[in-house]
């Protein structure tokens, strides 16, 4: 796809100097009500770029904007790699967008981030910086990074607040991507404090939805259950055996929903520090495996191997923020899954 250059945006608004990334009881975030008569933060018609569009997020944001009217600015990485801080630069003065969506990122599950710490921490350290300094020097009046639930430390008090932050060790497993977001963050925020710019970060919960990944060697725990259940099914395998006890507690939020988070951020919310985005409510990863089995078919038993890590003992979180600006969640987990499972049934069938 290709964007055409023509817009001339307008000078980002200036901002108060933000809070201490870390500081508890940090100053309210700037939030609109539902219904208040603030204008929107996001233009009318406005060209939103999408970097990472083609990813599970990504994709899910740019359907939302362009059913919400939005022209999507979108480049593949054949056409612009977003490691290349010139070329991306280059690209955000030529296409001169109103707003930035950073959904671009090397992600993975825990095999895959066990497996390559060293490029996922540097692919995504490259991407951040190359888009937001390249925001910043083309005047881009609105940024939304997003982050992962994964910064926060692993025994973070639940439901995790987005000032929980730095008060603890993170889950060594995906310690790299965690310190790669948390950078971003710190990025986004310095962007703010430094030069008042309309920068904001976003922690979305475990997601999942049309576009996920299923290849089990880097995908995350939903889309794998997914297709282990299913191959057990079609191979008629009597038992399915996962990794870890199944005890840790999840968090899940179709990308639709989160999509329409993102968007509503943009429209709504100024503040200094990061938002997060969920539903407000986990389950055990062994009931997500019987969801899944279910919804599957799969009609064989689970075996637990213990042997191997469960990751993070829970992972709620607190969604306060967010819910302030009238978010909720429309798609339910067992309806979101199944649809999901037909969306990639559908892909199986056509190759």
């Amino acid at each position: 796809m290709t964007a055409d250059a023509s817009h001339q945006p307008t000078a980002p608004s200036p901002a108060s100097p933000s809070p201490s990334l870390t500081a508890p009881g940090a100053s309210s975030p700037s939030l609109t009500a539902p219904g208040a008569s603030s204008p929107s933060l996001l233009p009318r018609a406005a060209r939103v770029f999408v970097a990472g569009h083609r990813g599970l997020v990504g994709s899910a944001v740019a359907r939302r904007l362009a059913a919400d009217g939005h022209e999507v600015l979108t480049r593949s990485r054949d056409q612009l790699d977003l490691r290349d801080a010139a070329r991306t630069e280059a690209f955000l003065r030529d296409a001169r967008p109103d707003a930035v969506v950073l959904a671009a990122a090397k992600v993975g599950g825990i095999m895959a981030n066990s497996t390559w710490p060293v490029q996922f921490l540097e692919d995504n350290l490259r991407i951040q910086l190359s888009v937001i300094a390249g925001a910043h020097t083309a005047r881009v009046p609105r940024l939304l990074f997003l982050g992962s639930s994964c910064i926060y430390p692993k025994h973070a008090e639940q439901p995790i607040r987005e000032e929980s932050l730095l008060t603890g060790p993170l889950e060594p497993t995906n310690e790299a991507y965690a310190i790669a977001k948390i950078a971003g963050i710190t990025q986004v925020q310095s962007y703010r404090r430094q030069y008042g710019a309309s920068y904001n970060s976003a922690m979305p919960t475990n997601l999942y939805g049309p576009g996920d990944n299923f290849d089990l060697a880097t995908s995350h725990v939903l889309p794998a259950l997914v297709r282990r259940f299913h191959e057990a099914r079609v191979s008629g395998a009597s038992e399915v055996v996962l990794w870890g006890t199944g005890t840790p507690r999840r968090e899940f939020l179709h990308v639709d929903d989160v999509a329409a988070a993102c968007v509503l951020l943009l429209e709504r919310y100024d503040g200094d520090g990061p938002v997060n985005i969920g539903c407000g409510e986990d389950l055990p990863i062994s009931e997500l495996a019987e969801v899944v089995r279910e919804v599957t078919g799969y009609e064989g038993s689970v075996v637990w191997d213990t042997s191997k890590p469960d990751g993070t003992p829970r992972k709620l979180l607190d969604v306060s923020r967010l819910t302030a600006l009238g978010f909720k969640p429309a798609v339910a987990l067992r309806d979101g899954i199944a649809a999901t499972y037909e969306w990639w049934l559908a892909r199986q069938r056509t190759g």
